[in-house]
């Protein structure tokens, strides 16, 4: 395993330090009044961040196991989902959709570009049976940050539950779940929040948990009722949490905290926005459409005839894991993550050497 690699990936991300050095605490019971404490301030420091009173819950999974959950809790058997699909994490929340039993109405929209608003009203007004709207807050295969407020106003005029997959956004765009009326909101400790993976959260409106309380066949492990009623009665999960990664949750939280949380959320915009301008300078095209860039990752075509895999091995050889091309445009683009502990000093080598590599395989 090569340790010294710097990264700039999609996730998993470098961890800050302050959150692997709490991580190393010896373990206690889940069940014990250590946990409870954890837990609960956890929650709440969430809930802060997302600036919610409604329910907040934690999962031992990734985030794929919410944007599951979120079907089969809040979608009645056979139901429609009106998916929005701008990269390939849409088609994931299809797949999933389908996958359960449900029915997907799929509304694409070219890869680059964000949902269309006069285009989503179009399909509401197409398609009154539909239960919900799926949105992917930021997708990570194209760098694209769909407009969420806008979305979800136009959403909720039609009166749909919204779900959001905010696995890449959460922590670094700004959320504010009760103001929107978003229903269930989900994310991982894997990407902006720099913790490492195998924690999911969640947030969930009022209607989305009373759906789930009536819900049929929606399993156990991802019942999620079942976790509400468990951190009520008993401050915890319904099994085993991840422990050491709720300790790095709730650390880099309170770093959020003493920050400032817009602080916080601007260091993301700044380094988003270094990386584009870095990357334009050495003569590169973003692929995501001028003003609806990602905060946490930038997709870029790679130059004519070079495989953008390529230009990730010759990174790879030089120190630097960035992340290559996703889906269909694979081949064409590779991708810069810019989550987790980076200074800019590792901004700005990463891109020197970004250029020399350009260079090289321009003149082969």
């Amino acid at each position: 395993m090569n340790q010294s690699l710097k990264l700039f990936t999609a996730g998993p991300v470098a961890c800050f330090p302050e959150v692997l050095e709490a991580m190393k605490t010896q373990m206690f019971s889940h069940r014990s009044r250590e946990y409870q404490e954890l837990h609960m301030e956890t929650i709440e420091l969430l809930s802060w961040f997302l600036e919610t009173r409604k329910t907040i819950l934690l999962f031992p999974s990734s985030g794929t196991g919410v944007m599951e959950a979120s079907i089969r809790n809040a979608v009645s058997h056979g139901g429609k989902v009106l998916v929005t699909i701008i990269g390939a994490f849409g088609e994931r929340y299809a797949e999933v959709v389908e996958a359960n039993g449900r029915t997907a109405i799929k509304l694409e929209f070219k890869w680059g570009e964000p949902v269309d608003l006069d285009r989503l009203k179009e399909a509401l007004d197409l398609n009154p049976d539909i239960e919900a709207v799926a949105v992917t807050h930021n997708e990570t295969s194209t760098g694209v940050l769909n407009p969420l407020k806008d979305i979800a106003k136009i959403v909720k005029k039609y009166d749909k539950l919204l779900f959001v997959d905010a696995v890449s956004s959460m922590g670094a765009a700004d959320i504010k779940f009760d103001e929107w009326k978003i229903d269930i909101v989900f994310s991982s400790s894997q990407k902006a929040f720099g913790v490492p993976p195998g924690l999911a959260m969640a947030a969930l409106s009022d209607e989305a948990l009373e759906l789930s309380r009536n819900m049929s066949g929606k399993g156990w492990y991802f019942d999620l009722y079942k976790y509400y009623k468990v951190q009520l009665e008993k401050k915890s999960t319904p099994s085993t949490p991840p422990i050491p990664q709720i300790i790095g949750l709730n650390v880099i939280l309170k770093k959020i905290r003493d920050m400032g949380k817009y602080n916080w959320l601007d260091m993301y915009r700044r380094r988003s926005e270094r990386i584009r301008d870095g990357v334009r300078e050495i003569g590169l095209r973003l692929f995501a459409k001028e003003g609806f860039e990602s905060p946490t990752i930038t997709t870029i075509y790679s130059p004519e005839g070079v495989d953008g895999s390529i230009i990730y091995e010759e990174m790879r050889k030089r120190g630097f894991e960035l992340a290559k091309g996703y889906g269909r445009i694979k081949k064409i683009t590779f991708r810069i993550g810019n989550m987790g502990d980076i200074k800019d000093e590792d901004i700005d080598e990463m891109l020197k050497n970004l250029r020399e590599v350009i260079e090289e395989l321009k003149s082969r």
